[in-house]
């Protein structure tokens, strides 16, 4: 084996001291740092992969994460802590954070505080994360009514300096009464008040052709979720799936992609999914 380097020493050590006493099972393997050179975009991580140790040390976990290689992260909430002081953690580590997610409520209720927040953390995007069933339960009506408002909150996020984006499951993409939410999303939105973050994963779990969405709707994905599927339908470390990424990455620039992260929702070794995700990254996007 070659001689670890000091980064990979230090992810090492930072790794373990995280995930003592977390219940998370890891191997004693050496974390890389696997950051390529010429790349297109810059490796991200979605935070919700790590979420528990970011809610045990999000300062320790964003070191983990700067010496893994990965350079963005999107936010899953703030953890517990003022944005100001992600903010200085961040830069600490040389990490941006082009994109958070949120939830429909605070949303609707609290734009400005989450404007001043993503304007804190440096975002680009906030983007719309879920959902929940009682926020859908009128069919289509439902997102009838929420392009209005993410038209209306779009345009206020603008003029701030702030895209509004949205982050789509798989019951976005269900046919129904000859169209699907997702198309009445696109359609009913503005191109410049609503962009889409297009995870992959629930995608495909659609059977969605993402190369013809793009085609349809060119500029409108500036943000993807990089995450693979088992061949039982679960979840699986990018790339070691049975997701073709080839067609879809083909077609970024016709897609509009900015900025991608890897994601795994659950995990039993989170030290090999985040070391495969950063080489699947790179593999898919390079």
């Amino acid at each position: 084996m070659p001689k670890a380097t000091a980064p990979q020493n230090a992810a090492r050590r930072h790794f373990l001291k995280l995930v003592a006493g977390s219940g998370l099972i890891v191997s004693t393997a050496m974390l890389p740092g696997l950051a390529f050179a010429g790349q297109r975009f810059r490796p991200g991580l979605q935070l919700y992969t790590v979420r528990e140790l970011m809610q045990q040390d999000a300062r320790s976990t964003f070191q983990l994460i700067a010496d893994l290689g990965y350079q963005e992260v999107e936010f899953a909430g703030l953890f517990d802590h003022p944005a100001s002081t992600l903010a200085t953690w961040l830069t600490d580590f040389k990490l941006r954070a082009p994109a958070g997610h949120i939830q429909l409520q605070p949303l609707l209720s609290s734009p400005s505080k989450i404007l001043e927040e993503a304007l804190t953390l440096g975002h680009s995007y906030v983007v719309l994360a879920y959902l929940h069933d009682h926020e859908r339960a009128d069919g289509l009506s439902s997102y009838l009514s929420l392009a209005e408002q993410l038209n209306r909150i779009g345009e206020q996020f603008q003029a701030a300096g702030v895209q509004l984006a949205y982050h789509n499951h798989d019951f976005e993409f269900v046919p129904t009464n000859g169209t699907t939410p997702y198309e009445v999303l696109l359609q009913q939105t503005s191109a410049d008040s609503l962009k889409m973050e297009l995870d992959i994963y629930w995608a495909a779990k659609m059977q969605v052709d993402m190369p013809s969405l793009f085609r349809q709707h060119p500029g409108r994905f500036p943000l993807w979720h990089l995450k693979d599927m088992a061949a039982d339908g679960g979840f699986a470390d990018l790339g070691q799936g049975i997701i073709d990424f080839a067609p879809i990455a083909a077609q970024s620039s016709l897609a509009g992609l900015q900025h991608a992260f890897v994601e795994r929702d659950h995990t039993d070794d989170l030290q090999t999914t985040l070391e495969q995700g950063l080489k699947g990254f790179n593999k898919i996007l390079l």
